[in-house]
């Protein structure tokens, strides 16, 4: 086919990776306990994608590779209707995955097709290193990679910067060079969805001071490079079950890993950067990346804000409570802020502009959005807690109950609804606890309160991408315009 598919995604994993987790290797992601159910959600993705009804909404076809075709997340758009076209494109893909999926394969293909729109910085940094840049993300393109990337150092010291830390191998660092490449060792995180992607894109997103600069390195790798081990934290999805029971974590546990780098050779025409602090920052902020990947992340958690206000609906609709004022009162709250989020991405598009020959969504605006959606989720979440009450909790305690006659008897007897039958019941509120009260759930609320950094890193870019100007001359006309009490002299007092 002309479009990537699910059993070659599969294919492409059985690559001899190195990933460990439980005191073990993993030899096969796509069938280990651990890791199978995201995988199967991973190639699904691509499925959907090379389906015949779907292929031209949620793919096109590259320039210049005889009819070959990439996911719309590869386009550079350069319109606003190009851009429109790819956000339906990339939301509709969400869509398989209600959002849990969030470093799916469109969010950094989104950074790199960023750093590609403007490659001005790493030209300034090395006319061959943005060499390799631009033809690394062409080659990504014509095989629709699953890319994810690894951009902050382990967590030990932060008062520290990363030369300053104690153990010298805790975070990634060039430990010798030569005309073939560059060999790196040392960690970074958070390798989410590593388990399920093709290769590895490396860098720092995290300020830098003089001192770090062997530690300031850009590059991409395969996941299979000998000398990358991902350690993988726990897996929800093996601790899942069966499906009934947790229809999200058995799933959609995407994953997350500390990618260690041991003594890893990486050749030239993989290298973006080195040694140099100023395009570590620049790569982000100074090319449209930052703006199109977080822009990802907007589409992504509306699909899902969306989906977690339908679990609310649903549950008022189970509980009798839908007629309640107070609980239409709550369900209005909750479909005002999935609008609000809907309106921010709206507004990012229709502010958008020109950049560079690529039309590229407002920046301020998205920065406005990941302020307030830090804040919004977690509360979100709970107040869908607060809807079910001890629904959630007062559930069989797994699918295996139904395989005795008495325990089934009870629970056809307990579980009660006006409008769904005990099964129905039971079945809702599994779903319901895995998107809301789970340890799957809880890493959620992690996730979304942190992906895009602390909240003070991202007060930090919506303070920095305000127009202050324009507010400040609006209280300076205001203040110009009113006048002033002329004050009164004191008499001179005679001698």
């Amino acid at each position: 086919m002309n479009v990537k598919t699910g059993a070659e995604h599969r294919a492409s994993l059985r690559d001899g990776r190195d990933i460990r987790i439980e005191g073990r290797r993993v030899a096969d992601v796509t069938e280990d306990p651990a890791f199978r159910g995201a995988v199967a959600s991973g190639c699904a993705l691509y499925d959907a994608q090379s389906a015949p009804e779907a292929v031209e909404r949620l793919t096109y076809e590259v320039p210049g590779l005889g009819g070959r075709r990439a996911n719309r997340a590869w386009q550079a758009p350069r319109s606003y209707a190009e851009l429109v076209t790819r956000r339906e494109a990339l939301e509709e893909w969400a869509e398989g995955h209600v959002g849990f999926i969030g470093r799916s394969p469109d969010h950094v293909a989104s950074c790199l097709v960023g750093m590609e729109m403007d490659p001005a910085p790493f030209e300034a940094h090395d006319l061959k290193r943005a060499g390799a840049l631009r033809d690394y993300v062409a080659f990504a393109r014509a095989k629709d990679l699953f890319l994810t990337y690894v951009i902050i150092n382990p967590q030990a010291d932060r008062s520290k910067q990363a030369s300053q830390q104690s153990n010298p191998d805790l975070a990634l660092h060039i430990v010798d060079e030569d005309h073939e490449g560059i060999t790196v060792r040392g960690g970074k995180m958070l390798a989410t969805s590593s388990v399920m992607a093709n290769e590895i894109f490396v860098s720092t997103i995290q300020p830098m001071a003089p001192g770090d600069e062997r530690h300031a390195v850009c590059f991409a790798i395969p996941v299979a490079t000998r000398g990358l081990r991902l350690l993988s934290r726990k897996s929800y999805e093996a601790a899942a079950g069966h499906p009934f029971d947790a229809p999200l974590a058995s799933r959609f546990d995407e994953n997350d890993a500390v990618a260690y780098f041991d003594e890893v050779k990486v050749p030239w025409e993989r290298v973006f950067a080195t040694r140099d602090l100023r395009i570590m920052q620049a790569m982000w902020h100074e090319t449209p990346a930052h703006v199109l990947q977080n822009y990802q992340c907007q589409i992504r958690l509306l699909v899902k804000m969306r989906f977690l206000a339908g679990i609310a609906r649903r549950t008022a609709e189970i509980n009798g409570t839908i007629g309640m004022p107070p609980v239409r009162d709550t369900l209005g709250q909750l479909a005002a802020e999935v609008g609000m989020v809907e309106g921010l991405l709206r507004g990012m598009e229709a502010k958008g502009r020109m950049h560079n020959g690529f039309f590229v969504p407002d920046r301020t605006l998205l920065y406005s959005a990941q302020v307030l959606t830090q804040q919004l989720y977690p509360r979100f979440v709970d107040t869908l807690r607060e809807l079910a009450g001890g629904g959630l909790i007062m559930l069989p305690s797994s699918a295996a109950d139904y395989g005795d006659a008495q325990i089934a008897h009870d629970i056809a007897a307990t579980q009660c609804s006006s409008v769904a039958g005990p099964m129905e019941r039971v079945k809702f509120f599994k779903l319901a606890w895995d998107a809301v009260g789970s340890e799957f759930a809880s890493r959620h609320v992690q996730y979304e309160k942190f992906y895009a950094g602390a909240q003070f890193v991202t007060r930090g870019h919506s303070f920095r991408t305000f127009d202050w100007t324009r507010s400040s001359a609006a209280v300076d006309r205001i203040l110009g315009e009113t006048p002033e009490p002329v004050p009164a002299t004191m008499p001179i007092a005679a001698e």
